[in-house]
């Protein structure tokens, strides 16, 4: 791994969504790492504990628990302050590990009546749905808006519950994962042939291609590694998409330094045993 020790990176593109950047001069094991950490291992808020109160709709308790649970919440300013449940010291739940959310809801009219996460109320304004950050600009032309749907009342249907937040990660359940998904490119051009085209000329070029309009996959260069990748990480919108891979690049600097202590302490114990 020639170039592990001096990697660089340069920003392509970036914005509420989307960043794009390039990662060159490492090896591919590192790459995939990176967005492995980023997907499975980077903490977010969401929720993870409810209580129904009354429920009088057409679906079940634990429907409507698994709809909340899946609710992307806004996590940027509180997540790395947030204590987990389990290293906290309090009985049930408190301010450090946890949000609380309330949602009491009642259909009285013939119209049938949407349960959306406009009507979830924080007890902390750094976490709340993500449909509600910038709620004024959200309204289109026809006056709809993101929120997303939770369940549909009719007439003298009632839902009231109480929910709390926890901080996890993806590795523990998929509703804790900040990205809607992370990919990279390494052989833009196919120069290493690690995908087999039926019709080359038929497959669309990468926007990172270097050839020519006429040409249609680079020659085969046997010799080669990749080296530099090609990344694009989109977010749900729980976190920021350079906060996704500043905290996953953090994470996984923090696992190798916790695996180089533990692999120094084994030997300095196994010299000790030796002597």
């Amino acid at each position: 791994m020639p170039y592990a020790n001096r990697p660089s990176v340069s920003i392509t593109e970036i914005n509420g969504e989307n960043c794009k950047f390039q990662l060159e001069d490492t090896d591919l094991s590192v790459a995939n790492s990176i967005r492995r950490v980023m997907i499975a291992e980077t903490p977010t808020m969401a929720i993870d504990w409810v209580q129904l109160e009354a429920n009088s709709t057409v679906l079940s308790d634990e429907f409507i628990a698994h709809r909340l649970g899946l609710i992307p919440l806004t996590s940027d300013e509180s997540v790395e302050s947030m204590q987990y449940t389990r290293d906290c010291t309090c009985v049930d739940f408190c301010n450090e590990c946890s949000v609380e959310f309330t949602l009491d809801v009642e259909c009285k009219s013939e119209q049938t009546k949407h349960v959306t996460t406009n009507d979830l109320i924080s007890s902390d304004a750094k976490v709340q749905p993500v449909t509600s950050r910038g709620r004024e600009d959200d309204v289109n032309d026809y006056g709809d808006s993101d929120d997303i749907l939770i369940v549909k009342l009719r007439k003298g249907q009632h839902l009231k519950l109480r929910a709390y937040a926890k901080k996890g990660f993806a590795k523990e359940h998929a509703k804790w994962n900040p990205t809607a998904g992370v990919c990279f490119e390494y052989d833009p051009d196919n120069a290493l042939r690690h995908t087999l085209y039926p019709k080359p000329d038929e497959w669309p070029k990468s926007e990172y291609t270097e050839l020519e309009d006429d040409e249609v996959q680079a020659p085969y260069d046997f010799q080669s590694k990749p080296n530099r990748f090609f990344f694009n990480v989109e977010s749900c919108g729980s976190l920021k998409p350079e906060n996704i891979v500043m905290m996953g690049v953090s994470i996984l600097k923090r696992k190798l330094s916790d695996l180089q202590t533990n692999l120094s302490q084994e030997l300095q114990n196994d010299a000790l045993q030796i002597n």
